[in-house]
C-alpha cells in the first residue's frame, strides 16, 4: 500500500459506481487513479467529489509501473467549504479546470501542491480574488511569466513591456495590474473590483494560449465570469 495527499481536479464516473479521478499528488504530480465502488447507494465517500477537494489517498501498487493504480481509501481533508457559496462553487470549478490543463505533464512539484494549498485556505476564508493571485504564480512557476521593464504597455506575444500598446487587451490599466501582481512580495493581498477582475482573467487566459501549447478557455469561465459581473 502507498498514501498519497492529493487535490482533485477531475472526476470521471466509470461503469455503474466507479470512477476515474484526476488528482495532483504532492509527491508524485499528475496523477490518474481508479476508484471501486465509490458511486454505490451507500457509499459516503462519494461525497468527497468536488473539485480541489484536498485528500489523502491509500493506493494499492500494482505489479506493472504503467498500470493505473487503485485507490482503496480517500480521507477528505480539514476543510469543509460552504457550497451554497455560489462564488465559491464557481471559483473552484474554474480552477480546478484550469489546472486538469496545464499540469497534465508537471511530475513531482511540492511548490504547486503548497501554492494550490495557499490558494485553497486563501479562497476559504473568503478571499475571492485569490484565483487571480494563484494564476500568476503559476505563471512564474511555470517560466513563462512575462519580464518587468519602463513600458506602461504588456505584449503578449513577446512576455515584455513596451512603451506602445500592442494588443487590445492590454491596455494601460490592464498592464499595470499586471505588473502589480508580477512585482508583489503577496499577490493574495491585491484588491480588484468586478470590472478589472474579467479584464484581467481574460487577459490571463489569452497569455495562457499564447504561451501554452494546446491551452483552450476552460468551459467554466464563462459561469465565472458572469459570477462576477
Amino acid at each position: 500500500m502507498q498514501n498519497q495527499s492529493c487535490f482533485l481536479l477531475s472526476y470521471l464516473k466509470y461503469a455503474d459506481y466507479d470512477a476515474i479521478l484526476h488528482c495532483f499528488s504532492k509527491d508524485l504530480g499528475f496523477q490518474t487513479y481508479f476508484v471501486k465502488g465509490i458511486y454505490a447507494p451507500k457509499n459516503k465517500i462519494k461525497a468527497h467529489l468536488f473539485p480541489l477537494n484536498q485528500m489523502n489517498v491509500t493506493l494499492r501498487v500494482g505489479k506493472s509501473s504503467s498500470a493505473m493504480q487503485t485507490v482503496t481509501k480517500i480521507e477528505k481533508g480539514d476543510l469543509d467549504f460552504d457550497f451554497e457559496d455560489v462564488k465559491t462553487n464557481s471559483i473552484l470549478f474554474f480552477v480546478s479546470d484550469f489546472l486538469h490543463q496545464i499540469l497534465r505533464v508537471e511530475t513531482q512539484s511540492s511548490k504547486i501542491y503548497l501554492e494550490i494549498e495557499t490558494f485553497v485556505n486563501e479562497l476559504y476564508n473568503k478571499n475571492y480574488d485569490a484565483y487571480i493571485a494563484f494564476i500568476f504564480t503559476i505563471l512564474k512557476f511555470q517560466g513563462i511569466s512575462p519580464l518587468i521593464s519602463n513600458g506602461n504597455f504588456l505584449d503578449p506575444e513577446s512576455g515584455t513591456f513596451s512603451t506602445l500598446q500592442n494588443h487590445l487587451v492590454f491596455d494601460a490599466e490592464t498592464s499595470t495590474i499586471w505588473k502589480n501582481y508580477l512585482s508583489a512580495e503577496n499577490g493574495y493581498e491585491i484588491k480588484l473590483n468586478r470590472r478589472s477582475r474579467n479584464k484581467i482573467l481574460q487577459s490571463l487566459m489569452l497569455y495562457y494560449q499564447i504561451h501554452f501549447a494546446g491551452f483552450y478557455k476552460p468551459k467554466s469561465l464563462e459561469v465565472i465570469e458572469q459570477v462576477f459581473e
